[in-house]
């Protein structure tokens, strides 16, 4: 079928701005017809019974960080028009697939995923890599697809595509925006794509084919971003693309420009971390200093991930990698001597096309030798349209043998022993699987595990390694950092503060409550009670405008408790003669207004009986 673009320029309609909804005589579909009635009439191609933004849609996501931010792109987009998002197929009415190309099990995973939802007579639409990299794959026949370009109009084509229509957006535009809506998976981590494509030419890589060429977003737009997300209550930063390094070759800037613009937005506190994604060595290598200079910024995890993918030059070579073993080492040793905690992962593929046991040896002997603490460790897998897919292939069982040899001494490494004992700053922004650990970071990104109240996420913590594991070490609470409600005291057992100030004026926001809502209480008292996990609700629970509100009947608050207080202080100071002078004055007045009313009631039944007697003689 051919793209919705192209449908387009042939129904006269012409360019669209980006994130425009077309009408919908102006979408181009495949409308799907019966096999077993003839088409006697020629019926609408609309539904009347379709209302849009009323179905449930199931989102699945496979691949890179990339691929993640796209799905909350996406989701946020549906969100925003009304569709509801879930996390159970079965009661789903569309299912959107967010797939990934670099590896054949993942499009393996598409293939069984798109097999269960036409047995289970769903909508389905493809998004990502596969279609965008192999728009003709028979597997992809009779679903709608989402080119990697086109996120921003995913709403034209779920419409579509629950109406019974075959619809595809694959052609390449400018790049999505990056104000989109946006349903965040973990909502104190955004993931920030800072360019599309790369510049590389790698054999075995598919991903090239999907994401194209170099494509950057200008600093001023990713600096806007950031200063947004922080305002939203994000506490991690997370660059992602296809290779970082690449950043803004293709507009005149460079990386460290940009981290050095993003870095001064952030709080100098470090309640506010960035995480830079991926790049491989060869566009870092002219800028180690200035990297180095970053990762040592108090507000920027000290982690990076370099690929090597082998330690042999011949193999390198081979990959079109552009580097070589050596200009690798230079990248890791510089890093790590100039940058104090520094922790770098890298990537190794196992059995590329022409790998010997000595290319195997010097990959292995690589790892060894920097015991790295993260290896992502792969079999080659051969990439329809790749060259390395025509390059003579390693026997499977050698590749296999390969990769569990590198994986074995890989899990021998103890990467975190000697940590125990030491005091660490780390950031909490996840619950461990088990239900039971909040999963913090340190600054060189060593995952900690710490038992503690829900309520420190999206928080920062000083706690004490009591024990390391192999994949990640265990640490004990000391203390609380950057406290985001100043209000309401943070603790780790549960509690209910029984009183608090009281609500002068009914309607207004209660300083007690830990939602902005209306005060229900009697202007002598409140006796509004808080139940909490572990402690206060924070401000990144709350939409900017929500915290702004807030803070300032706080403010006014605190203002008219300061008053009070103000005034007892000057009440005291009079000394107890005039107090009591004062006092007297108050009793006489009041029995001066007793009087008062007593001779009302005298004069009202006095003028009742004059009426009744005027009444009688009448």
């Amino acid at each position: 079928m051919e793209d919705i673009e192209d449908l387009l320029v042939g129904n006269g309609v012409g360019g669209v701005p980006s994130g425009f909804r077309l009408p919908l005589g102006s979408v181009g579909f495949n409308p799907k017809q019966s096999k077993n009635k003839p088409n006697l009439e020629k019926k609408s191609y609309i539904q009347d019974s379709v209302i849009p933004g009323t179905q449930t849609i199931y989102m699945k996501t496979f691949g890179c960080s990339h691929n993640q931010s796209d799905s909350e792109y996406m989701a946020g987009q549906l969100a925003a028009f009304g569709y509801l998002l879930s996390d159970n197929p079965e009661e789903a009415d569309l299912w959107l697939i967010n797939t990934c190309t670099v590896k054949s099990p993942s499009q393996s995973a598409m293939d069984t995923l798109l097999t269960k939802g036409r047995s289970s007579k769903k909508s389905l639409v493809v998004a990502g890599c596969v279609p965008q990299g192999s728009r003709d794959l028979k597997e992809l026949e009779g679903v709608s697809i989402v080119g990697v370009q086109q996120i921003d109009r995913v709403v034209e084509v779920v419409e579509e595509t629950l109406k019974g229509h075959e619809v595809r957006l694959l052609n390449r535009k400018t790049l999505p925006a990056l104000d989109l809506p946006k349903v965040r998976k973990n909502k104190f981590v955004e993931i920030l794509p800072i360019n599309v494509g790369c510049l590389g030419a790698c054999t075995y890589c598919k991903t090239k084919h999907a994401r194209g060429h170099l494509g950057s977003y200008t600093v001023d737009s990713l600096v806007g971003r950031v200063r947004t997300v922080k305002a939203e209550g994000v506490k991690e930063i997370w660059l992602s693309s296809e290779d970082t390094g690449a950043y803004g070759r293709d507009i005149g800037v460079t990386l460290p420009i940009l981290l050095n613009a993003i870095v001064s937005e952030l709080p100098p506190d470090g309640s506010t971390m960035l995480r830079i994604g991926m790049t491989n060595p060869p566009y870092i290598l002219e800028h180690l200093k200035e990297m180095a200079d970053v990762l040592r910024h108090p507000c920027v995890f000290s982690f990076l991930h370099v690929p090597v993918q082998s330690g042999s030059d011949s193999i390198l070579s081979a990959m079109n990698r552009e580097y070589t073993v050596s200009e690798f080492r230079t990248v890791v040793d510089t890093l790590t001597e100039l940058v104090p905690g520094m922790q770098i992962a890298t990537d190794i593929i196992c059995g590329f096309p022409g790998e010997t046991d000595e290319d195997f040896a010097q990959t292995v002997s690589l790892i060894q030798e920097y015991r790295f603490s993260q290896v992502h460790i792969s079999q080659f897998y051969p990439r329809p349209g790749t060259p390395a897919a025509r390059m003579k292939k390693v026997p499977s069982a050698v590749v296999k043998k390969r990769s569990r040899e590198l994986t074995s001494i890989f899990e021998a490494f103890t990467p975190y022993n000697g940590m125990e004992g030491r005091v660490e700053r780390i950031w909490i922004n996840e619950i461990a699987t088990d239900g039971i650990h909040l999963v913090g970071h340190t600054k060189g990104y060593v995952q900690v595990l710490v038992i503690a109240p829900r309520s420190l996420m999206g928080m920062s913590a000083i706690v004490k390694i009591t024990s390391v594991g192999r994949w990640s070490v265990f640490g004990e609470l000391i203390e609380t950092l950057n406290q985001i409600n100043d209000d309401i005291p943070l603790k780790e057992e549960k509690f209910s503060p029984a009183k608090c100030s009281p609500c002068s004026v009914p309607g207004e926001i209660c300083a007690c409550s830990t939602e902005p809502e209306t005060c229900a209480c009697e202007p002598q008292s409140c006796e509004g009670k808080i139940s909490m996990e572990g402690g206060s609700v924070s401000r990144k629970d709350m939409l900017p405008e929500d915290q702004n509100s807030q803070s300032l009947v706080k403010w006014l608050l605190r203002k008219r408790k300061n008053y009070r207080q103000k005034m007892a202080e000057n009440e005291t100071a009079l000394g107890s003669k005039k107090k009591e002078e004062r006092d007297q004055r108050s009793v006489n007045s009041w029995d001066l207004v007793d009087r008062i009313l007593l001779g009302g009631i005298f004069v009202s039944i006095f003028t009742i009986l004059a009426l009744i007697l005027h009444l009688g003689f009448w």
